[in-house]
């Protein structure tokens, strides 16, 4: 079973930046996906950016980009959340997740694309 680990979460102030980090049990092959979803209290789970392997494509969620960046390292089976310019509204628990075939494009953007999750890292951003 894929495991996923992220890390790199915590108490920042509004400006700061932050790197998340998600470590999967799986080298990247060819159509494995994995992905950033966020969920505030209340809120529906938001995508934020994914990551497909051979061939290689990123995708990115409209409502974040320009501050959120999707990076990897194939080496370490690690994929990167960069943030900055961070708000009190991006305050929530962050999500890795991933499969083993590339999802649909259609269905990207959306949890039920994704068979495996982590355990989820929480951003908080004072004001």
């Amino acid at each position: 079973q894929v495991q996923l680990v992220e890390s790199g979460g915590g108490l920042v102030q509004a400006g700061d930046s932050l790197t998340l980090s998600c470590r999967s049990s799986e080298r990247p092959f060819s159509g494995y996906t994995m992905a950033w979803f966020r969920q505030a209290p209340g809120k529906e789970r938001e995508f934020l950016g994914a990551q497909t392997w051979f061939p290689t494509n990123t995708y990115s969620s409209d409502s974040v980009k320009g501050r959120f960046t999707i990076s990897r390292d194939n080496a370490k089976n690690t994929v990167y959340l960069q943030m900055g310019s961070l708000k009190p509204e991006d305050t929530a628990v962050y999500y890795c997740a991933a499969n083993l075939r590339r999802p649909i494009l259609s269905a990207l953007r959306t949890t039920s694309a994704y068979e495996y999750w982590g355990q989820g890292t929480q951003v908080t951003v004072s004001s």
